[in-house]
């Protein structure tokens, strides 16, 4: 006898005004004016203007902003229904309504007002562009030229040729059929390594430092640095001074000095060509201080005015007054339809994430009330993304979306709203003390140690539950790696 094994499953489908609503909730503002530019040109059914401009200015009332979206299953499958019902009845009059034709309007801190403040995108040649016009007058011929764009072309956006010459090699003889030998590859490498930045195109750190110190003038201090980088680097990166100092028979003041300037030379020579493209950062949310009293509003360019296209509804205005009997008219109806929905989810979308914005970032501000008024990172309370769903009653994923992609401009600097979140630390008093508190203090205590004789991890440990923290020492080492400082060893100075 066969078996008959029965599964129940449930499952939940996203309505495509959900998955716009998502998409456009994790647009950061500096990108969102991109994305609505790309909508308004793909609908024609969307346009952008004063709602002035047209009739009585009344929101789009066509779906609840604060609408969580948690729709059921059933609700998309009577979505899905009415939009491929067959019957071929088109409402004329959800479409020809003033409200649908009025707009929407974004609700900010004033119309117009943070046009002027628009921060500017600004852009710089790319690394690999300078570097291309410095190769550009060496007397090189077509070979050795080949081979310098092949070069540049494998440097890494800290300046760094990390591939073997062996393989660079390999590469013109398969892809543009150059035979040329590592001997002939590192001629033009050499020629490379001279161009600014300096330390640009090596293939080590050791390399990068020794051709910065190569570019300086010669002197004794400047012939100390080159030795300890080429026969000490080792000792060198484990800071094991005294076995340099030894190694090298050095005094306390060519070491020391020696050290100082090694350590301002750069090692990520990239970093200083420049990214292609330099945005800065727009913040989403702005907060003021008004005498002791916290004001929270959303940045205006969040988006422009969009409304739904009038020319549009006058074509369902036209099929209305018609015999209806045109076949190529009902079908062309049938496709305004369409772009008028996409249109009005589209609205509907950035309103949702407007609001979903301001609930989120109202949360926030409640909850870190006393950080907002100065800036003090030990009056950070410990806060974590649930937290805050089940304050705005969202689910956390929404939550998680808005804090990973916004940042909101304080008084004390623009911040983005992943700091916020933090784990609990329990403290002797019985109370709970935000992990960034806790890494402030940690921080505060390493830059006062004595750095001839650097704390190690249990004493910070033993400090920090003297402060009332309860701490263990793995959790100390924890927060010191997220705040990239370095065992006590590392820390140590001459």
């Amino acid at each position: 006898m066969q078996r008959l094994d029965l599964k129940q499953l449930l499952s939940q489908k996203l309505s495509p005004q959900q998955i716009q609503f998502i998409k456009l909730l994790q647009v950061p503002t500096a990108e969102l004016e991109a994305r609505i530019k790309e909508e308004l040109e793909i609908n024609p059914a969307l346009e952008e203007g004063d709602v002035a401009d047209d009739a009585p200015a009344e929101e789009d009332t066509s779906s609840d902003a604060d609408e969580d979206f948690d729709n059921t299953e059933d609700d998309y499958a009577e979505e899905e229904m009415r939009r491929d019902d067959d019957d071929g009845d088109l409402n004329l009059e959800e479409y020809m309504s003033d409200d649908d034709i009025a707009g929407y309007k974004m609700q900010g801190d004033g119309p117009g007002e943070e046009e002027e403040r628009e921060t500017p995108i600004a852009f710089t040649g790319s690394l690999t562009d300078s570097l291309m016009d410095q190769l550009g007058f060496l007397n090189l011929n077509e070979k050795q030229q080949a081979i310098g764009v092949q070069l540049i072309g494998s440097i890494d956006e800290e300046g760094y040729i990390r591939r073997d010459l062996q393989a660079i090699s390999n590469d013109l003889a398969f892809s543009q059929n150059i035979e040329a030998s590592v001997e002939e590859i590192e001629d033009v490498l050499r020629r490379i390594q001279a161009f600014d930045p300096p330390g640009i195109a090596a293939r080590d750190l050791q390399e990068c430092l020794l051709l910065q110190l190569e570019r300086r003038d010669p002197d004794d201090i400047t012939e100390v640095a080159e030795q300890i980088i080429h026969d000490t680097f080792d000792e060198f990166t484990k800071k094991h001074y005294p076995r340099i100092q030894q190694k090298l028979e050095l005094e306390d003041y060519e070491l020391k000095s020696a050290i100082d300037l090694i350590l301002k030379l750069n090692p990520k020579p990239g970093g200083s060509g420049g990214a292609t493209r330099v945005q800065y950062v727009i913040p989403d949310f702005i907060i003021t201080n008004e005498e002791g009293q916290l004001q929270l509003s959303l940045n205006a360019r969040n988006a422009p005015d969009l409304r739904i296209s009038r020319s549009y509804a006058d074509m369902f205005d036209a099929y209305d007054k018609s015999a209806k009997t045109d076949k190529k008219l009902k079908e062309t109806v049938t496709f305004v339809k369409q772009k008028l929905d996409s249109a009005k989810w589209f609205i509907d979308a950035i309103k949702q994430r407007q609001n979903t914005l301001l609930r989120t970032m109202e949360s926030i501000m409640k909850r870190q009330y006393e950080y907002f008024l100065d800036g003090d990172e030990s009056k950070l309370r410990p806060m974590i993304l649930k937290d805050i769903a089940e304050d705005i009653g969202m689910d956390i994923s929404t939550v998680s979306r808005v804090a990973n992609s916004k940042s909101v401009q304080t008084e004390f600097g623009i911040i983005p709203l992943k700091f916020f979140f933090s784990e609990g630390i329990a403290t002797d008093a019985g109370e709970e003390a935000s992990s960034r508190e806790v890494k402030a203090i940690l921080k505060d205590i390493i830059e006062k140690e004595n750095k001839r004789k650097p704390l190690s991890d249990d004493k910070i440990e033993k400090m920090l539950n003297e402060k009332g923290y309860n701490i263990a020492r793995r959790t100390v080492a924890k927060y010191r790696e997220q705040l990239n400082i370095p065992v006590a060893r590392l820390r140590k100075e001459l």
